[in-house]
């Protein structure tokens, strides 16, 4: 066995689930503890002889630890957190631990952005497996073709979803910096993290960070209709090509055509098909593409990879259909990615009435920095239910979103919609009103009280 042991705060998150059952299958002691032990992670963990404690103490750091990972939900004063701090031991971040342990000397690359990270680095980690490479990947959801979000191997190649928020209560830098990357993928670029942006400039800054990392032989991939992309790429050190749909790009996307089972559209002179729908899709599809190119992967094995991908778990995901109602679960949280996910709903699901339920769980909807754009973004749909803010207690009364006035104002637009606090209430209305052919989609960052499966039971009572 290896002699350094390591100790996880947060055992239970996804990425640091992975990381400590890979540390063991390289002969490391690994032991762990979480707030919440709870499967499917708990027995992953456990059959991989992860040691996982229940609870925060201070006595669960094991006297032998030589490192403790904390994760980035730790804050000061949890009990292990100052632990740690108060016998000297050795700490590091999630982000340290992968870049020291599993990302150099690699081939990374690095998808970020405001929207659409999870789709773009599914389809680019499914790119580099269909075509043999078999590629290390780290995902921030689940993508069908690999039914987990992580998977450590010896492939030169290294797809990390990459993300913008801060690394550690030790280390405000964003996690995204520790990445090494050979080539980045900046999607877009919106306000977000209202809980620790204060403005879009800072986001901005981030990026532009992110692209002083890009070594002169990688590449810069960016959205080239995107304003903001095009400010943080100013002065990047690195070569930068834009992608999409203008006249400007280097990587021009031309001759889309959409249909219920997937998007059509070429660039740079090849044509593909991605079976995902609308144009957010096609973007999350061009950058994909391009990246792949990038690490010499033919056009023709592109195309094979692109037509065997088959999604990525609460991305356009459908639940069930019961009594001719579909019910459809979807992440989208943030404005812009609401109202791209009504589009794509709409083109999947042509002719049919759409129903949102959306859940303002994330740091920043549940803020009333959005009031305005969540109305613009919700109105699109034909019947709204928002439910009360969860854990609004977090969140200042004077800076908190109004869910009521958010109703009104969808009211105001045209757009039936109603305030009703908790699941059950929510239920059994739409259950009472929904039709056959409707279309029920719920958004959310989170479980929203398991409202899939109670919709579904209901509805086949």
């Amino acid at each position: 066995m290896n002699g350094e042991q390591f100790h996880c705060v947060g055992v239970c998150g996804t990425a640091m689930g992975s990381v400590a059952a890979a540390r063991i299958e390289k002969g490391f002691t690994v032991t762990g503890s979480d707030q919440a032990v709870y499967p499917p992670m708990s027995t992953f963990l456990e059959s991989k002889g992860v040691g996982i404690m229940e609870g925060y103490r201070r006595e669960n750091i094991p006297s032998e630890a030589t490192t403790v990972v904390i994760g980035n939900a730790i804050s000061r004063g949890n009990p292990e957190a100052e632990e740690v701090l108060n016998r000297r031991l050795r700490y590091l971040s999630l982000p340290e631990v992968l870049k020291d342990h599993f990302l150099r000397g690699r081939r990374n690359y690095v998808v970020s952005g405001t929207h659409g990270k999870t789709t773009t680095s599914s389809i680019l980690a499914w790119l580099f497996e269909s075509a043999g490479h078999e590629p290390g990947f780290m995902i921030g959801g689940i993508p069908a073709n690999f039914g987990q979000g992580a998977r450590f191997t010896d492939s030169n190649f290294m797809v990390m979803e990459g993300d913008e928020y801060d690394t550690a209560f030790f280390d405000k830098r964003s996690k995204f910096l520790h990445y090494l990357p050979e080539l980045v993928v900046i999607n877009n670029i919106e306000f977000d993290h209202a809980d620790i942006y204060d403005k879009l400039d800072e986001i901005i800054l981030t990026f532009s960070r992110l692209l002083k990392i890009v070594p002169e032989n990688g590449m810069a991939l960016i959205n080239g209709d995107d304003p903001n992309c095009l400010i943080a790429a100013r002065n990047a050190p690195c070569p930068v090509k834009r992608v999409g749909f203008s006249g400007e790009c280097d990587f021009r996307i031309t001759n889309v055509q959409y249909h219920p089972a997937g998007s059509r559209f070429s660039i740079d002179g090849e044509s593909y098909e991605v079976p995902m729908v609308g144009e957010f899709n096609v973007r999350n599809a061009a950058m994909a593409v391009c990246a792949a190119s990038f690490a010499g992967i033919p056009a023709d094995d592109i195309r094979r990879g692109l037509s065997g991908f088959t999604g990525i778990a609460r991305r356009q995901q459908e639940r069930g259909q019961v009594n001719g109602v579909t019910v459809v679960d979807d992440f989208a949280h943030h404005p812009t990615a609401i109202s791209l996910a009504i589009d794509g709903l709409r083109q999947k699901y042509d002719g049919c009435r759409l129903w949102v339920l959306f859940e303002p769980r994330s740091n920043t909807t549940r803020r009333k920095v959005f009031q305005r754009e969540l109305a613009t973004a919700l109105q699109k749909a034909d019947l709204v239910v928002i439910p009360a803010v969860p854990d609004a207690g977090k969140v200042a009364v004077e800076d908190r979103l109004n869910p009521r006035k958010l109703v009104e104002d969808l009211a105001q637009a045209g757009t039936e919609a109603w305030f009703l606090e908790e699941v059950e209430e929510i239920v059994g209305h739409v259950v009472r009103r929904a039709l056959p052919g409707d279309v029920v989609a719920v958004l959310s960052n989170g479980g929203f009280g398991g409202i899939h499966g109670k919709l579904l039971t209901a509805l086949e009572a």
